[in-house]
C-alpha cells in the first residue's frame, strides 16, 4: 500500500476542525477566562491532533497506538474543560452541547484506530495505516 501522509487521514483533519473551532471561542474571551481555562483548553485541544500526528510518524504498532491513546486521554481533558467553561458562563449550553458531540465523534474514531492497531499487533502487519 502506498504512503499516506497522517494529514490526509478524516481523524487528524478532524482534530484539527475541532482544535480551530476551540481557539476561535477562547479568542473571544476576556484576558482573565483566557489565561484560565482557555489556555488550558487550548493546550488539551491542540494536543488531540499532535498526538495523532505523532503517531502517523511511528511504525511499531505498539508505538502507534500508544499515541492514540494519548491522543484519548488529551480528548478526555478537553472534555472536562469544556465543561468548566460551560459552567462559569464561558461557552453557551447549545455550542458547548455541539463541540462535546464534535469530540465523542473524534473519540470513536481515535478508539477505531486503537482498534485496527491492535489487530495489526496480532496479525504482525508491516503496514503503519491510521485507518480512519
Amino acid at each position: 500500500m502506498p504512503y499516506e501522509p497522517v494529514e490526509s487521514k478524516r481523524v487528524y483533519q478532524r482534530a484539527e476542525a475541532i482544535a480551530d473551532q476551540f481557539w476561535e471561542l477562547i479568542m473571544t474571551w476576556e484576558w482573565f477566562a483566557k489565561r484560565t481555562v482557555g489556555l488550558q483548553l487550548a493546550k488539551a485541544a491542540d494536543s488531540i491532533g499532535a498526538n495523532i500526528a505523532e503517531a502517523g510518524g511511528r511504525f511499531h504498532p505498539g508505538d502507534v497506538r500508544n499515541f492514540f491513546y494519548f491522543a484519548r486521554g488529551s480528548l478526555r481533558e478537553t472534555k472536562y474543560w469544556l465543561r468548566r467553561g460551560i459552567q462559569r458562563g464561558l461557552i453557551p449550553p447549545e455550542q458547548g452541547a455541539s463541540l462535546d458531540e464534535a469530540l465523542e465523534q473524534l473519540a470513536r474514531e481515535i478508539s477505531q484506530c486503537i482498534s485496527f492497531q491492535k489487530q495489526r499487533t496480532t496479525q504482525s502487519q508491516p503496514s503503519n495505516h491510521l485507518t480512519t
